[in-house]
């Protein structure tokens, strides 16, 4: 697995460095003065209450939504100054597992999968071909490539866009409430993949979640955003936030009952 860096070296600079950003929807200020950087090769938790802005967060950190203020680096790149072509570059090293596997329903798994190798590479169909498999094989859905989303269940649709999101070898992996709809099993899974490919390929993952069990077992560190102060209140490991917390929100959310929350 290799990767174009636009940096001089894999240690350089923080893969995502996040510099007093603020978020808003309109006049609504959703959090500000956010100042963090994630570190390569760690798995990233982004968690909160329903409602603090973990998903807003992700799409600024993925370019879909711009900072009202502030600034977000990609490997020391402003993202939202770049030109077209770095942006490009940018994206080209991301993947991405939205919260509901955003799967095209009319293609087969394998041809999802496919989707991105074929717009973003000049790779052949044979290529390709072995390329889909692999990565379908590396969830543990081999011999699923001819099946349809709707034909297989809730946890094998978020392995088959874990699949798509990691055909590219991105650099960079996001995770939107990945256990969401999953009963434990199907969550615990998930994880597993998480922590696989973390380990076999060093990939730098960003996962929002509100789920205490997967916040716990894959997070090398977690940022809170609390959303009665609308900003950032707490970044470090789950065990040590629970066992020294910097304030009651952030206890009160890593020591809660986890059903029902959202």
């Amino acid at each position: 697995m290799t990767h174009a860096a636009l940096t001089t070296g894999p240690g350089d600079v923080s893969p995502i460095d996040v510099r007093g950003l603020t978020m808003r929807y309109g006049t609504r200020v959703v959090m500000h003065d956010l100042d963090f950087a994630v570190k390569r090769g760690e798995v990233f938790v982004i968690m909160g209450g329903s409602g603090s802005g973990k998903s807003t967060l992700l799409k600024h950190l993925i370019g879909l939504k711009a900072p009202s203020e502030g600034t977000i680096l990609m490997d020391g790149e402003d993202f939202g100054a770049a030109s077209e072509e770095t942006r490009k570059q940018v994206l080209r090293r991301m993947g991405v597992l939205y919260q509901n596997g955003a799967l095209w329903s009319g293609l087969t798994l394998a041809e999802n999968v496919a989707l991105p190798l074929t717009e973003f590479t000049t790779l052949g169909r044979d290529a390709i071909g072995e390329i889909v498999q692999l990565k379908l094989a590396l969830v543990g859905l081999r011999g699923f490539e001819e099946f349809y989303p709707a034909a297989i269940s809730g946890g094998m649709r978020k392995r088959a866009a874990l699949a798509r999101a990691i055909a590219l070898d991105p650099e960079l992996l996001f995770f939107d409430e990945p256990s969401s709809g999953l009963d434990p099993v199907s969550a615990s899974r998930l994880d597993d993949l998480i922590l696989q490919i973390k380990a076999s390929f060093g990939t730098t993952i960003v996962v929002v979640s509100h789920d205490l069990a997967s916040i716990y077992r894959i997070a090398d560190r977690a940022l809170f955003l609390d959303i009665d102060q609308k900003t950032m209140t707490a970044l470090g490991s789950p065990a040590d936030l629970r066992d020294r917390p910097p304030n009651d929100a952030v206890h009160r959310f890593l020591t809660r009952s986890s059903e029902g929350v959202t």
